[in-house]
This record gives C-alpha cells, structure tokens and sequence, in this order.
C-alpha cells in the first residue's frame, strides 16, 4: 500500500467519501425512516420542519441534515457549536436571508453539537425559526431535555437516532471495501473474523467503522492485500470503546450499574462495572458509588457490605489498576449477591424532610447537658435515666425526641438479612415500652 494515502491530491477520509447522499442508501434508523414515520414523511414530501437530532455519534445525523436539505430543494448552511459563536449565528441568519429574499429558496440551518451553545446563543435562533427565515436542524449527543432551552425544544420535534447495530456496520464495511481497492489499485479483501473484530469495535458508530477501516488498509501489504485479524488487532490495542464521560452515557451506564446490583444480578453488575472501566471511567467515582449503593440497598440488612466496599475504594486508591479494579469487582459481586434493604434511606429521607419542614423543637430538658451548676439549678439532666443501669441496659418508655414528635418513627426495618434481628429486637423493646406505659 502507498505510504501517502492522506496525502493524495484531493484527499477526502473514507467516512465522507461514502456518506449516503439520499434515504435508498442510509443505513439504520428504521424505527424514524420506515413509512409512515413522521421524520420518513417529511423527508420525502419536501416539506421539512425544525428538528433535534439526538443520538451517539456516528449514527447519521449529519447525513440527515443533508438528505433532508436535498429532500426539500434547500440551502444548507451549517455551523458547529464547537467552533463558532455569536458571529458565525449573525453570518449563518444573513445568508438564510439572503436565500429567503433574493432566490425564494429555504436554508435548512444544520447546527453540529448544537448543546455546545449557551442560553443567548441558543435564544439567538428563535425568531428566525419562528418567521420562517429558517429551519432549524440540531445535532447532539447529549440529552436534549438537560441541554436545551426549553423555547428551542418546543419549537422543535426531538428524533432520537440508536447506535448501529454489527450488521449494519459490517455491511458499511463491505460497502467500502472497493472504494478502498480503487484508491490503493488492489483488490482489497478482509478476513471475516477481521471483519468481526472491527464491527465490534466500531460499538454501533459507522464513521468509527470506517476510520478504523482505512487505517487498516494502510498497513495491508502489496504482495496480500487482506485485511486480517492480526493487522485489526494493532490498530485496536489501547483503542477505547464510547462512554463520553460525564455525558449522557456516563449516566446510562452508572445508573445500569446501580440497579444491577439493587436486583442482586451479579452478571449484569460486572458486565456493566467493566463497560465503564473499560471506557474509561475513573475507578475511584465507581469506588464512591459503590459506598453509595452499600448503605443505600443494603444498609443493616448487611453492614459488612458498606466496610467490604470502603476497603476496596481504599485498594484502588492505593494499588492502582489492575490490582485496585480486582478488588472493585469483588465489592461489586459482594453488595450483588448482599441481602437488600433501603430501610435506612427512607428512615434518613423521612427524618431530614421533618428536620426541614418542622419548627427547631427544643431538646428535651432530660437530655441536656449539665456540667455546670447553673444548669443543673435550671433542670438540664434531670430524671434521666442512664440506660447502663437499667436491665438489660435498657430504660423502657424513656423518650429521646422533641415532645411534639416523641412518638414519632422513621426507621422501619426489614426482615431481610442483619436486619431481620433489629427487627425483632426494635419490636421487643417496644413491648418494654408499652409495658411500662401500661404500669
């Protein structure tokens, strides 16, 4: 293979040369371009309206965005969120205006990573949509609903695209194969477990596919011209699949991880513990949440899940990777197979709610603190009675809270695990109390 491939005249990246230019050759979304569909619908009237285009990368929303504008006879401006601001808004709306004025024509306004856009920049487009100057065509990877005003997402319809599934991206592989045997004059072929192997590492993006594709080409001989699995696994070491951290995947994957373990699936929560290390997520936030889940699911039901889970934060703190993501996996498995209770939650939940809506109630007289004479002489300590001394260390109808709430319950244990003794043992107690109410 030729050593100046990206260096030819009139280069263009295999991804752009094969972007389908109309729905025949679009490849995925058929829950949105099937007939019927209000977004296939559009498209093939010709009579487009504002839209956000919400999905992973890859998956086609800049195709799309131009199908679309071919589809209606349209101009297409587009801008990235990334690289422009408030001039590039101002340059864009002229030109749509221009087109409006001067050739009767409409300008779809195509805005690449349009959550990448401030509140004024976004409230920038709002009038221009709403007169009809242009129609609007926003691409992001981000949840619309957290990332957009709520005046653009009202003005347009949200399509969630999905990622591709591995036949759709092996069949864009295959497709791009001659592309790629004309460029470097062989006929390039492709070994089918290589063509597995990189179907799956593309993780559902076609432009992924596709670049991982050409720079495998690259390092195809002359003498055989077959992309193997040997040269897909040099262009894959320490490649990463999509987590996109802190965004919208980042919160998909966690929130998997949690109620993995919250439905005691041991599988599931590993399965999703080493999707996010492997995509990049720091060990340590997973470490937390993992603190997090012992006390919120399992609590007193089993408290050596809360201590097994801060020894193996501390072990990846200390040991680093791999040693520390050993120890992470054993928690996780643990706090799985644990029995489950959110008892404490709830107690904490409800007891926080009434510290925030009630009035600050005085601590009773019994429980002060005395250690000077003056408070002893006003009443603080008096009559309490010192649960060591009583039997069994215990002072039946002793009360710890505000009179105003003395009777009041927050913590209502289950009978699962650990928890099952406090049970019985709050329920014996409360029979002492009720004894010496009764006396």
């Amino acid at each position: 293979m030729p050593d100046d491939l990206f260096t030819q005249p009139g280069y263009q990246p295999l991804a752009s040369q094969q972007r389908p230019s109309s729905l025949e050759n679009f490849v995925g979304q058929s829950h949105l371009l099937t007939q019927g569909k209000p977004l296939k619908e559009a498209i093939s009237s010709g009579m487009p309206h504002s839209m956000i285009l919400w999905g992973p990368p890859g998956v086609g929303k800049t195709t799309l965005a131009r199908i679309i504008a071919d589809s209606a006879d349209a101009h297409l401006e587009s801008i990235s969120a990334v690289l422009s601001g408030v001039k590039e808004i101002r340059a864009a709306i002229a030109t749509a205006q221009q087109q409006r004025d001067i050739h009767n024509r409409k300008t779809i306004l195509f805005v690449d990573e349009v959550h990448r856009f401030n509140k004024s920049q976004q409230d920038a487009f709002l009038p221009f949509v709403e007169d009809g100057t242009l129609i609007f065509v926003g691409a992001t990877t981000e949840n619309p609903s957290f990332e957009l005003n709520n005046a653009l997402l009202s003005r347009c319809r949200v399509y969630v695209l999905k990622s591709l599934d591995i036949e759709d991206i092996k069949g864009i592989i295959n497709s791009a194969l001659p592309a790629l045997s004309s460029t470097t004059n062989n006929v390039l072929g492709m070994d089918p477990k290589a063509l597995d192997l990189l179907a799956n590492a593309a993780d559902g993006d076609a432009r992924r596919a596709l670049n991982l594709l050409e720079i495998a080409s690259d390092l195809v001989s002359d003498n055989n011209p077959i992309i193997d699995i040997v040269i897909v696994q040099q262009i894959l070491v320490g490649d990463m699949r999509r987590f996109d951290n802190k965004g919208e995947y980042f919160y998909d994957q966690i929130s998997a991880l949690h109620k993995s373990v919250r439905g005691s699936d041991p599988d599931a929560s590993l399965y999703w513990l080493c999707r996010m290390l492997d995509g990049g997520c720091d060990p340590l936030y997973i470490a937390r949440r993992l603190v997090r889940i012992a006390s919120e699911d399992i609590g007193n039901a089993d408290p050596r899940a809360l201590e097994i889970t801060l020894n193996a934060s501390q072990s990846q703190e200390r040991l680093g990777s791999p040693e520390g993501e050993l120890a992470l996996a054993q928690a996780t498995v643990y706090l799985a197979v644990a029995a489950k209770s959110n008892a404490v939650y709830n107690a904490y939940k409800a007891a926080m709610a009434d510290v925030k809506s009630l009035p600050s109630y005085e601590v009773p007289m019994h429980l002060r603190n005395a250690p000077t004479k003056l408070m002893k002489d006003l009443d603080y300590g008096k009559d309490y009675r010192y649960a060591h001394n009583e039997e069994g260390a215990y002072a039946p109808g002793e009360k710890y809270l505000p009179e105003a709430i003395e009777d009041k319950q927050y913590y209502f244990p289950t009978e699962r695990g650990l928890e099952g003794k406090i049970a019985e043992k709050m329920a014996y107690l409360r029979s002492l109390d009720l004894q010496k109410k009764e006396n």
